[in-house]
């Protein structure tokens, strides 16, 4: 089974909602656990931390526009795409060290352009944008961890 057929039965199963799958070949085998369909999933998304020094009464107030705009930009990504990953893995921008990225912000994406690799249990699997569009925002960072349905890009289907 190669990494393309193996997407695709990984996508396969976390669609049907079932808990458990096993698939087992002369040579090959498999087992696929997923949470149950309308059962409460519990999963570990790591969030950077950033010190902040105390700040002077006078950065008080220069928060709270801070904020604001962060409220601003995130109804403004409603009318996006969001390009979510289909596997628990490491995220990569490019195909190898030495190669340039997949795609950068700006980018125009079809639906079979190939916009990162996840590695998952040392496969390397192309993940594909299934939507066409021009990528508007790169949510994970190079050679981050990722989590099954994590936001990984924003596409303007536009």
């Amino acid at each position: 089974m190669d990494s393309k057929e193996l997407l695709n039965l990984i996508r396969f199963v976390a669609k049907a909602g079932v808990s458990e799958v096993k698939y087992k070949t002369k040579d090959f085998e498999i087992n696929i656990k997923t949470p149950l369909a309308g059962s409460e999933a519990v999963s570990y998304v790591p969030q950077p931390v950033a010190y902040q020094a105390p700040a002077a009464p006078v950065a008080a107030p220069a928060a709270a526009p801070a904020t604001e705009t962060k409220t601003e930009s995130t109804s403004d990504d409603s009318k996006y795409i969001t390009i979510k990953s289909p596997m628990i893995g490491t995220f990569y921008r490019k195909p190898s060290p030495d190669k340039d990225v997949f795609v950068n912000v700006g980018s125009e994406v079809k639906n079979d352009t190939v916009v990162c690799v996840i590695e998952a249990m040392k496969l390397f699997n192309q993940i594909e944008a299934e939507v066409s569009g021009k990528i508007v925002k790169i949510l994970v960072d190079d050679a981050s961890p990722v989590e099954y349905d994590q936001p990984l890009f924003l596409v303007d289907p536009s």
